[in-house]
């Protein structure tokens, strides 16, 4: 195990047991003081924020990879992300020691430890990358089966090329945002039942997808160079929370037969903090078993490919106090993992840049409280979600919002990914 996901490392920040932020953690953030200044780069232990811009400017990071390079001093993680896993990896061991509660460089700076470490309350989180392209799959073989047997009947659920390739639409990237941006409720054109012409009006379906989305890091790949599936992870700098809004009724009058468009590009919220592979090492495990078709040599990917990370969705009406929690499910139930997803990606030769976001597609389990989207929870609303306050649900409403989390966690060691949350309001 990497000596700074030891379990046993403590560090002289205070971090409650339930914290997602333990120093095992130590994820990447764009954060701008509350009361004021230039965004810069920080990493969240506990609830307070390591500000990395000015240990930078102290001249804290003079490690082979970092001397000179002034990234963290930016309004974006581009810049880090293109520097390549050697220095995020370099990064991370320099953070750890700083914060860690026998090692006294930052410990015992009592000015110096007021300056950078800022409660997590005065800070304002950035979308932590300039997101380029953002392409998001469909890699739930669960979700996509359920979504087949509503549109197509049990016998053609899946397509013919589901099991053979990670299908994936490419994603509006300038409608990517920060959690606790609230979206308004999109308008277009739908179908109505039995009718002969659409009409336009606001969405009356609109939901949201249980995702996870990586981040693209390492230097920029040449146009026609491909990323071999055992390579992958050297260009994946991290994992963000994903929820894909998305309208329900626009998508089924304009998907066929180039997919999703409009129904989707209205808005993709993120959670803040990137968490970084090096993070996620302690709980790797194996993905579904791939053996009913087998892919093609390019795709073909053995050993522990993917991640035991836990995750909840939460749903809370404008009148109730609290969220209500209405679906569990896990990022390992996912059929084609990350590394296969950038592989197939890139197969054709398409270039990537530091930034670039891929997304996982709806994560659904084999129950129907793991379900990752309103949709599939409530069988195209045949089946109403009941709400502590009596209300129902089929699909969102005004006023609605979502909150996804995740975390993983083995023996007491757990770490977390914050969360990703937000509000639909009504159409403009």
């Amino acid at each position: 195990m990497h000596h700074t996901c030891d379990p046993a490392l403590r560090s002289f920040v205070d971090v409650a047991p339930d914290s997602p932020f333990p120093i095992q953690n130590l994820p990447f953030g764009i954060f701008r003081p509350a009361d004021g200044g230039d965004a810069r780069v920080g990493t969240a232990i506990g609830d307070k924020v390591l500000d990395l811009g000015a240990l930078e400017e102290e001249g804290f990071f003079q490690g082979p990879h970092l001397r000179g390079r002034k990234v963290f001093r930016r309004d974006a993680l581009n810049e880090l992300m293109a520097l390549g896993r050697p220095a995020w990896v370099e990064a991370r061991e320099r953070i750890s020691e700083l914060l860690r509660s026998d090692h006294a460089e930052l410990r015992d700076n009592v000015p110096l430890r007021g300056r950078v470490l800022l409660h997590h309350k005065d800070v304002r989180m950035q979308l932590p990358a300039r997101i380029g392209d953002y392409t998001d799959f469909y890699s739930s073989r669960e979700h996509a089966t359920n979504v087949g047997i509503m549109f197509r009947g049990k016998e053609n659920a899946l397509m013919p090329n589901w099991l053979h390739l990670p299908v994936a639409y490419h994603g509006r990237a300038s409608s990517v945002v920060v959690s606790g941006t609230p979206l308004h409720r999109p308008c277009g054109q739908t179908l109505p039942a039995e009718a002969d012409a659409p009409v336009y009006g606001p969405s009356r379906l609109v939901d949201i997808e249980l995702e996870m989305g990586f981040l693209v890091g390492g230097p920029a790949t040449e146009l026609g160079q491909r990323v071999p599936v055992e390579k992958a992870e050297q260009h994946i700098f991290g994992m963000v929370l994903v929820n894909d809004w998305s309208a329900r009724d626009i998508q089924k009058w304009e998907y066929q037969p180039l997919g999703p468009f409009l129904a989707k590009n209205f808005g993709t919220s993120i959670s803040p903090w990137v968490i970084t592979l090096e993070a996620l090492e302690p709980f790797r495990c194996e993905g579904p078993a791939q053996d009913e078709v087998q892919p093609l040599p390019y795709l073909r990917s053995s050993g522990a490919r993917t991640w035991d990370i836990e995750l909840e969705v939460g749903l809370k009406a404008a009148r109730m106090a609290e969220y209500h929690t209405i679906c569990r499910s896990n990022f390992r139930h996912l059929y084609w993992n990350v590394s296969q997803q950038l592989a197939h990606h890139t197969v054709t030769g398409c270039n990537i840049h530091p930034g670039d976001m891929m997304a996982s597609g709806t994560i659904s389990g084999p129950e129907k409280s793991s379900y990752g989207s309103l949709l599939e929870l409530t069988w195209r609303g045949s089946e109403p979600i009941a709400l502590p306050d009596g209300q129902e649900r089929k699909f969102l409403q005004d006023g609605d919002s979502i909150v996804i989390q995740g975390f993983c966690r083995k023996g007491d060691h757990r770490i977390g990914f914050g969360e990703v949350e937000g509000t639909i309001l009504p159409a403009i």
